[in-house]
């Protein structure tokens, strides 16, 4: 499960074409935390833990159910426990590796994917630490009575909605994998909102099944769903990332955020109702969240979180076989890199030898 320490060392390859992200950066940069973030954090910890100060966590996406987490971690003061004075969630989406290798957040949560680009193009010293889903959301969501897309063979002939940058070399790993020709596909520029393909304007749109599925089938369309995960590109999802400077010098401080996390997503799995009115009561109060599709969304992610391996190794963790599909899936998005170009889950590994209780 735990791959050793490493010095850097320049990448085997580079990936062309990879997004700019600076914009996205500002954007994000200036986003605020709602004042639930700070609340649990601000109580003086115990006298035996630590004071690590206060962070910053850079989320993927919006205050939804998909970090019912973190919500738990800092309503119920975990991340105070762990010896932190207070947390800010800042809200995505954005570009989470600039982020953190700007200074900008200690953490983020982000994808194999998308780390990959980044380690690969930029030499960028950035590690994933930790992973929440171990089977990635991504899937090309079609109408049931319109594309249709139920395999890869359905792709060809079908306009596909992508969105721009990470996603788009996904959707080509996507094609490259089930040996389908991209000439064969047509690749329509989308945003996140999924109404061009209700509308008819795309067959298919990139999509997570957690999300933009859910919500398109809560307007009364029956939908298809093409699992990336299921179809040739298995890697992790909302994992934690950091810098290879937090992780050599302040290796505490990683440890007792994974500690948060972990009893955090503890607690969201057990309870999906109670993570999903956390994000409609409390952390998303200003997105005027639909309690039930919270709720349903809190419950499918359980999927993605829990596995055989999960069961028996803790969240959280990363198996060397789930790490070495993450490199297939990499390759397959001509991102060349080795584990530990990537992965660092040392500190992890200690963590859950020194509190075995998290692993149950």
């Amino acid at each position: 499960m735990s791959l050793p320490p490493h010095p850097r060392r320049t990448r085997r390859a580079r990936l062309t074409g990879i997004a700019a992200t600076g914009a996205a950066l500002a954007l994000v940069l200036g986003a605020c935390s709602t004042g639930a973030d700070a609340g649990a954090g601000d109580d003086a910890t115990g006298a035996d833990t630590a004071d690590l100060g206060a962070i910053t966590v850079q989320l993927s996406w919006i205050k939804n159910a998909e970090f019912a987490g973190e919500f738990f971690a800092d309503s119920k003061g975990y991340y105070a426990d762990a010896g932190f004075s207070s947390v800010t969630l800042n809200a995505g989406p954005g570009a989470t590796e600039s982020i953190v290798l700007s200074g900008g957040a200690d953490f983020g949560l982000s994808n194999a994917i998308s780390v990959g680009q980044v380690v690969a193009e930029e030499d960028a010293p950035l590690k994933i630490v930790g992973t929440t889903f171990q089977k990635n959301p991504f899937t090309i969501l079609s109408l049931a009575d319109g594309g249709d897309i139920a395999t890869p063979e359905d792709l060809k002939g079908k306009r596909i909605g992508v969105q721009a940058g990470p996603n788009e070399a996904l959707f080509d790993a996507l094609l490259a994998v089930n040996e389908i020709d991209p000439a064969e596909v047509t690749k329509v520029p989308v945003e996140y909102d999924p109404s061009p393909l209700v509308n008819g304007e795309v067959d298919g749109f990139l999509a997570y099944v957690t999300n933009e599925a859910i919500t398109v089938e809560s307007d009364g369309h029956a939908v298809t769903n093409l699992l990336f995960a299921d179809n040739g590109l298995p890697f992790v999802a909302e994992s934690v990332v950091t810098t290879e400077e937090m992780i050599e010098n302040e290796p505490e401080k990683v440890k007792a955020f994974l500690e948060a996390e972990i009893r955090g997503w503890k607690d969201a799995v057990a309870d999906p109702e109670e993570g999903a009115r956390l994000a409609v009561e409390e952390y998303g109060t200003d997105l005027d969240l639909d309690l039930d599709k919270e709720i349903q969304q809190a419950t499918i992610q359980i999927d993605l979180i829990v596995t055989e391996e999960t069961r028996e190794n803790g969240l959280f963790t990363i198996s060397d076989d789930l790490i070495a599909q993450n490199l297939a899936t990499l390759a397959a998005a001509g991102i060349v890199l080795e584990a530990d170009d990537l992965f660092d889950l040392s500190l992890l590994t200690e963590l859950l030898e020194e509190q075995p209780d998290l692993a149950k």
